[in-house]
């Protein structure tokens, strides 16, 4: 079977400073070479070395690394999706709720009025937005309700692979709850594929059937979720779970 993403070798330097390097694949502390790894293989940065392989639904396997820019943007308007841990930089912040939904839908040459206007509606109400705000922008909602609409911005053309940075980052307990939930039943409802970095054991235990540890730009331990928080080999994985378990 062949994977729907294969990584290998990325390496990403920031002078002498290793940012990510010889890694497959996402928990770690700030400045582990998490968002780093995230944005080479989405293709938002380039990395030094390595590969980037995706099955793509008409071509199947294609390097995205090499892909002329124009390839890579339908890409990432159709089978990728990016979820930006603060949504004013996945949102256009002066057009309506409804506009920004269906702007991701008008790209793909979709052009009925009406009908990306339902579909713009039936994706706010997917992410729990009451469809009554579609005209509204997204300047007069609070920030877990932005993050839900960059939620369905992304989803609404059904991509296969969803990049995650952070997504529950800055947002109140409460209110991250509420969003791991949502995102759970999206990605089990969906059948989608995600990749999710985060610093926050709790997104990873409640999302993730595989976790990686990342420190100073290197993978140090990888497998199921579960294996990895229940028994962590590596030091640096037992300090992370240990810092939790002490708060």
């Amino acid at each position: 079977m062949t994977p729907l993403l294969c990584v290998q070798g990325i390496t990403k330097r920031y002078g002498a400073h290793i940012g990510c390097t010889d890694v497959m694949g996402i928990v770690g502390e700030s400045g582990s070479g998490k968002s780093t790894l995230l944005n080479c293989m989405a293709g938002n940065l380039a990395p030094d070395a390595g590969q980037v392989v995706f099955d793509t639904r008409c071509d199947g396997p294609r390097e995205t690394i090499s892909m002329s820019e124009p390839e890579r943007r339908m890409l990432g308007r159709t089978d990728w999706a990016f979820v930006h841990q603060h949504a004013r930089d996945g949102l256009r912040m002066g057009v309506s709720a409804g506009g920004n939904v269906g702007e991701r839908l008008m790209a793909l040459d979709e052009r009925h009025y009406g009908d990306i206007r339902d579909k713009a509606s039936d994706w706010l109400g997917r992410v729990e937005i009451d469809a009554s705000r579609i005209d509204d922008r997204p300047t007069t909602f609070s920030g877990g309700m932005q993050q839900r609409l960059q939620i369905a911005r992304n989803l609404v053309t059904g991509p296969r692979l969803v990049f995650m940075d952070e997504p529950t980052g800055g947002l109140d307990v409460s209110v991250q709850a509420r969003l791991l939930d949502l995102l759970r039943g999206l990605v089990r409802d969906m059948g989608l594929s995600a990749i999710i970095v985060t610093h926050d054991l709790a997104v990873v235990r409640l999302l993730a059937d595989r976790l990686m540890v990342m420190k100073d730009g290197h993978v140090v331990e990888a497998g199921l979720t579960d294996q990895v928080l229940d028994d962590p080999q590596h030091a640096y994985s037992q300090l992370l779970v240990s810092s939790v378990l002490q708060v």
